[in-house]
């Protein structure tokens, strides 16, 4: 079972700004890539190493005790040991992105065990399976949670990772990522914006976003036109990994739409919320869409 983060905050864009680290920390000290990234200086590491020999204290332990050290200092530096994604405390992405502000919690180890599945049962059978749609019969079932968090812990393997909010009715990618109502999906298929509606995430290597756009009147229409399919396609030539956000099955058909054209779909569901009945009919009709059903999460929050 998956936990949810049930805060609703919507977090207004502010820019982010997160030290470039270098593109690997195998052998360097903590000490070493702190002085290097200007977060502690050369006196204040020998202060440091000579605490720590009396003390028989790690690095990052006898730092933190001196007050020359901060937990983020900390994670800083182990994530450029570990070659791992990083994320400034300060930052402002959503807190509901748990594997962003949270990666060593309980609830993104099962995210990754979901990943090791998916990548067996779909992502590694065929060069071509690279899309995933998330899916759920009704709402309120956190569709755009877990297809965030997912998202993010495909990029923390290194593969290029896309995440597309395909929700043009009511999208919330934007929100949690803070990426403003620039140009999107709906822009993307109606002719009037490219490529750079994709927005790489700079906290977050090798993800990046592609938000809803502008809230069409026909949102169906759009998906349902063969420039969907070109446009995946295309997508997946440049991205290993295409997530795709979804509205609920029961208010549009725009769930269907996007499974099929994505070939495989992820079922969300929700303990206390979700209908049996509406997901039992749900992903029948997706499999007489011929949409591989890889897999299914039920949220216990």
């Amino acid at each position: 079972m998956m936990n949810r983060n049930n805060s609703q905050t919507v977090v207004r864009p502010v820019p982010l700004t997160v030290p470039s680290k270098p593109a690997t920390g195998s052998g360097r000290s903590i000490g070493a890539i702190l002085v290097d990234a200007g977060r502690l200086s050369p006196l204040d590491a020998e202060r440091i190493v000579h605490f720590q020999k009396d003390r028989g204290a790690r690095f990052g332990d006898s730092g933190k005790a001196l007050g020359l050290l901060t937990d983020d200092d900390v994670r800083y530096a182990l994530s450029v040991q570990f070659d791992y994604p990083y994320l400034a405390r300060e930052s402002n992405l959503s807190r509901e992105l748990v594997a962003a502000h949270h990666p060593n919690s309980q609830p993104v180890e099962q995210l990754r065990a979901l990943r090791s599945q998916l990548m067996l049962r779909w992502f590694d059978t065929g060069p071509d399976r690279r899309g995933l749609a998330i899916v759920s019969a009704g709402s309120r079932e956190g569709r755009s949670y877990i297809s965030a968090n997912l998202a993010i812990v495909f990029s923390q393997l290194g593969l290029r990772t896309l995440l597309v909010d395909a929700d043009m009715r009511a999208p919330r990618q934007h929100l949690l990522f803070n990426l403003g109502k620039g140009a999107g999906l709906s822009d993307m298929l109606a002719g009037r914006a490219g490529l750079e509606a994709v927005v790489s995430v700079a906290a977050l290597q090798d993800l990046s976003v592609l938000p809803a756009g502008v809230i069409p009147p026909n949102p169906q229409e759009l998906l349902g036109r063969q420039e969907f399919s070109r446009l995946l396609q295309a997508l997946g030539q440049d991205f290993d990994i295409i997530i795709i956000d979804t509205p609920p099955a029961s208010e549009c058909a725009d769930a269907h739409t996007v499974a099929v054209r994505a070939g495989a779909a992820l079922v969300v569901a929700r303990q206390n919320i979700s209908s049996l009945p509406q997901m039992t009919r749900f992903t029948h009709s997706l499999r007489e869409f011929g949409v591989a059903l890889v897999g299914s999460v039920l949220n216990d929050a």
